[in-house]
């Protein structure tokens, strides 16, 4: 990066991240603190409002803004892909918002580059719709907000009516989109402690106006859930629904192995009952080869089939 490139860098980088040290500036472009200290002064003379504070680093004076960046086609589709897929997850309850983010990048586009975009953009289609726009947005206004809520979390279980719930009261952390499923990262009242909650499982989700203080030393990005899904299985799935889980994928499914019948895959679960429905879907093209209990749980699920079936 040339000197110029680098003093346009990290006048951005400030408007981007706030208050920075010499040292942070220098690690982020990978030059000599001194460097840094030349490129301030230079900025300076220059007429960028830069104020530095001893002890603390370099910020810009509030108000101050660069004009719009320019994009090459590039980088404007792919920043036109991101709007498109919040459009698509979100839906109504951020529409206003999207277009009028879509409306600026478009205007500070160069025709040519705008051309260009659309050309590129025409090419890929993205299908993301999400069933769940109305909780995903209400979430996450929880989520800026700082303000708890309440719902009622649906699970499957084995069981006379396959189901178990309870009435939850949480504070939101955050949202996060994993394999195709969305969970909130929430602090549980029930539970006294994090828990991780699918939006699939919610139902009469409510904003409340009580309000909540994040921890301070939490990060979303740097989170690394407990991992308690300790108990392998082992299936052997025949030819064609191996193929066909290759492409639709399963989010216990750790590995998964070619074999002269189709493939081997191994699970992580928590308890066997995780994986009983997604094996008894695949009938006899899949083989439980451990553990023993969930081989029995599979037979014990099949001779039930076979009873209902003897009595209709």
């Amino acid at each position: 990066m040339n000197k110029t490139d680098r003093m346009m860098a990290i006048v951005l980088e400030l408007q981007r991240r706030g208050t920075l040290r010499a040292e942070d500036l220098a690690s982020v472009f990978e030059t000599s603190v001194r460097t840094i200290y030349r490129d301030i002064q230079a900025l300076c003379e220059a007429g960028v409002a830069i104020i530095g504070a001893p002890g603390q680093g370099y910020s810009l004076m509030d108000g101050y803004f660069l004009p719009p960046v320019h994009f090459t086609a590039e980088e404007a589709e792919a920043i036109l892909l991101g709007v498109d897929y919040m459009e698509q997850q979100f839906g109504r309850a951020h529409e206003d918002t999207i277009q009028a983010v879509r409306r600026k990048l478009e205007s500070v586009m160069p025709q040519s580059v705008r051309q260009d975009t659309e050309r590129m953009r025409s090419s890929l289609k993205l299908i993301a719709h999400s069933a769940h726009a109305e909780g995903l947005a209400l979430l996450r206004r929880a989520v800026m907000e700082e303000r708890s809520v309440r719902f009622r979390y649906v699970k499957p279980v084995q069981g006379d009516d396959g189901r178990r719930e309870h009435v939850r009261k949480v504070d939101p952390y955050g949202i996060v989109h994993i394999k195709g499923t969305w969970s909130m990262v929430a602090y549980c009242h029930l539970r006294q402690g994090l828990r991780h909650f699918r939006l699939s499982r919610i139902q009469d989700l409510e904003l409340l106006d009580e309000s909540f203080t994040r921890p301070p030393d939490f990060s979303l990005q740097s989170y690394q859930p407990t991992d308690d899904r300790q108990l392998l299985v082992r299936v052997l799935l025949h030819a064609a629904a191996a193929e066909r889980v290759k492409e639709q994928g399963y989010f216990f499914i750790d590995t998964m192995e070619e074999h002269p019948e189709g493939a081997l895959v191994t699970l992580r679960v928590r308890q066997p009952e995780d994986v009983l429905g997604w094996i008894l879907g695949w009938g006899s093209a899949a083989v439980v080869l451990e553990p023993e209990s969930l081989r029995a749980l599979v037979r014990f699920e099949a001779e039930k089939i076979l009873q209902q079936l003897n009595r209709y």
